[in-house]
């Protein structure tokens, strides 16, 4: 198995969403954005990290395509096997071409854009963070597809906002406290 498989590394009801688009569809354009919680803004951290990891340089070969032809989808640490998804959604829809599309036509190097923030800024609720976008009317469906990876950041994020805002406090008791 290889260290990491983006094909693997999805949702396993997106396998099936290649097939959904209407026809002729040949964009597709995501945001991402922090809807609301604890606090009024978030703290925009981690996304450089996935994108190094999984989405840079080449990153679809024919050993990942044909592995995930074997295996089904990984969820977490454990594998939705062929047996599993086809009981799920009363088929495999894997998206073999698709996959090859862009080995063959990309040199394995996944055709979208992704436009963020910079990392580390604070940033109210309810505005975008980062996009994705395709640039190869042929790959639309890879937008969606990849959007359980890019949603990882969400974690760091989290732990990026409630730090500072952790710091905010301990900020107002050491200027109530202080001597000066």
């Amino acid at each position: 198995m290889t260290e990491h498989n983006i094909i693997l590394l999805t949702d396993s009801y997106k396998v099936s969403h290649h097939l959904q688009y209407p026809p002729k569809t040949s964009y597709c354009y995501s945001y991402f954005e922090s809807r609301g919680g604890k606090f009024k803004n978030v703290i925009f951290f981690g996304l450089q990290y996935i994108v190094k990891k999984y989405l840079t340089g080449v990153q679809v070969t024919e050993e990942k395509i044909q592995e995930q032809k074997k295996l089904g989808i990984r969820k977490n640490m454990y594998c939705v096997t062929k047996e599993i998804l086809s009981e799920h959604l009363g088929s495999v829809p894997f998206n073999e071409a698709g996959w090859r599309y862009i080995l063959e036509n990309h040199g394995g190097k996944l055709p979208v854009i992704i436009k963020a923030v910079p990392e580390g800024t604070t940033v109210p609720v309810k505005n975008v963070l980062f996009t994705v976008e395709n640039t190869d009317p042929e790959c639309y469906w890879l937008v969606g597809y990849l959007e359980t990876i890019l949603l990882q950041c969400w974690y760091p994020s989290t732990v990026a906002s409630y730090s500072h805002e952790m710091k905010k406090v301990i900020h107002q008791a050491l200027k109530a406290t202080s001597g000066n």
